[in-house]
């Protein structure tokens, strides 16, 4: 290990490689620092999280430099997500089109085989100048004296593929291994899980499936049935991923015999059924597999510490219904890399780059979850268990406890939410919203909730595409940083620096 008085190994170790590591790591090299990324696995390896948004594709994508890869994998291009869920019985949409003006030939994202995209991303950080270490497994984080005579991260100790020990010093250690991390823990805080989102997924993969009539054949379709709720993904023109997301308490119907829970969930779903009528179970190799997951939702309540940092699933989750698992683990590792970026560069001290990580990374945590819930409470006309459990109207107040935790740490302003009554009639209203807008338009783009969730996302896209900050972006607290103009550090908002 290093001394007070010799430089680290690395400015940077990440642990993980997935979106959210990825990501990370090759956005601090493109600076000229030394990075170092250690993957338990040896990829390509299965990963569930298929169906992606634009800010991922060409905001965050286009400043990793794999745009043209990506095109050139031959993913399925998605326009948006076709619904039958809420009061109303014909499917509705979103396309992402519509979303904003500034969309144009960016309105759409892909549904990638994770296989496939996490290979493209952690290659393109080869290419990028990151030392990728794969099959290394990370034991525990070290800590010594900082200057300010704290306690701080100082590198970690890993076992690598033939078993051999090694410890590595770095200014900062990320923390990107998903919600089965062994190392969060060391950020301090807890975990805080929300008893609204705590869900179980099971899924499987088939052959044949029907599509969707064009334009809206890539579309990710997600029908509502008396249980839960469908996801339908198509991930080529004959492979479809099919998942269904229950309440946990219908777990026992899925423990012992995966295959079969899925099978008679779906001839619970005639939308699903229907699609799946002459299609068959993939039953080898990678896809034969049906899996089960829990889809709880969480975040915790610190993501840094001297010397630290979580980012992606390490961080927070959010239930999957909106597709917005890849886009906060990169939103994320892209807030993380212009904090750590302009660190090393001694633009910004580290309490305040860090400050404005977290806050940003929260708030846009927040507004999913705040979307999601609404978006739960919309279908009206449910009446079974799971639905029952998704009225905000009618919940024990600790279900609200994880929002009301989030907000009121000062991710939002907003510290009236914290108050149970205030949050069912908030939640109340913003349902009444986005079920409105379905209603009127038949679809959600009516919606101001939706602006706001997908305002940040565009926000990417536009700084990536034109190399240069949306002309009215402001910081998103007073005294707060904006992106520097290639988007890979913060800086502070000349409109608000004195007068010379």
């Amino acid at each position: 290990m290093s001394s007070p008085s010799t430089p680290p190994d690395y400015d940077l170790i990440v642990v993980g490689g997935g979106p959210s590591g990825s990501t990370l790591a090759t956005l601090v090299a493109l600076r000229g620092s030394k990075v170092l990324l250690l993957e338990k696995e040896s990829f390509p390896r299965y990963q569930i999280g298929e169906s992606l948004l634009p800010a991922t594709v060409h905001g965050i994508g286009k400043l990793l430099g794999v745009q043209e890869k990506l095109a050139e994998a031959g993913f399925v291009r998605k326009h948006g997500g076709t619904f039958r869920w809420g009061s109303n019985p014909v499917p509705w949409e979103f396309a992402f089109a519509a979303a904003d003006h500034f969309a144009g030939s960016s309105a759409f994202a892909y549904q990638v085989e994770r296989m496939k995209f996490d290979q493209i991303l952690l290659d393109n950080a080869r290419e990028k100048g990151v030392e990728v270490r794969e099959r290394c497994a990370v034991n525990t984080v070290l800590t010594d004296t900082g200057l300010d005579g704290g306690e701080r991260v100082t590198g970690l100790r890993y076992t690598d593929a033939d078993g051999t020990a090694h410890e590595v010093s770095a200014r900062y250690v990320a923390d990107a291994s998903g919600n089965t991390s062994r190392i969060h823990k060391h950020v301090g805080g807890e975990r805080i899980y929300s008893e609204y989102f705590r869900n179980v997924a099971v899924f499987g993969y088939f052959e044949g499936g029907d599509r969707l009539p064009e334009p809206k054949s890539g579309n990710i379709f997600c029908p509502t049935f008396d249980d839960g709720w469908f996801w339908y993904i198509p991930l080529s023109d004959t492979l479809t991923s099919v998942g269904a997301v229950v309440h946990r308490d219908a777990a026992h119907r899925i423990q012992g015999d995966p295959a079969g829970a899925l099978a008679q969930f779906i001839s619970e779903c005639p939308p699903i059924s229907e699609k799946l009528a002459a299609a068959t179970r993939v039953t080898e190799g990678t896809y034969g597999q049906v899996r089960v997951r829990k889809d709880y939702s969480y975040h915790q309540t610190l993501f840094w510490r001297p010397g630290m940092l979580l980012v992606g699933d390490a961080a927070c989750f959010v239930d999957p219904v909106l597709s917005s698992g890849v886009h906060l683990a990169t939103y994320g590792a892209l807030t993380a890399a212009r904090t750590v970026n302009s660190i090393l560069a001694d633009d910004m001290p580290e309490k305040v780059a860090f400050d404005e990580y977290e806050q940003r990374y929260r708030a846009e945590y927040a507004r999913f979850y705040e979307y999601l819930i609404a978006f739960y409470n919309m279908n009206a006309e449910a009446d079974s268990y799971f639905w029952a459990a998704k009225k905000v109207t009618n919940t024990d107040v600790s279900e609200l406890a994880a929002f009301a935790d989030l907000v009121g740490g000062g991710s939002s302003g907003e510290l009236a939410l914290t108050q149970a009554d205030a949050l069912r009639a908030h939640f109340a209203d913003a349902t009444q919203e986005l079920a409105g807008a379905v209603e009127t338009s038949g679809s959600l783009h009516g919606s101001a909730m939706v602006r706001q969730a997908m305002r940040e996302g565009t926000g990417i896209q536009i700084h990536a595409a034109l190399n240069r900050r949306p002309g009215r972006e402001k910081p998103q607290t007073p005294g707060g940083l904006i992106p520097s103009m290639d988007g890979l550090s913060w800086v502070r908002d000349p409109r608000e620096q004195p007068a010379a």
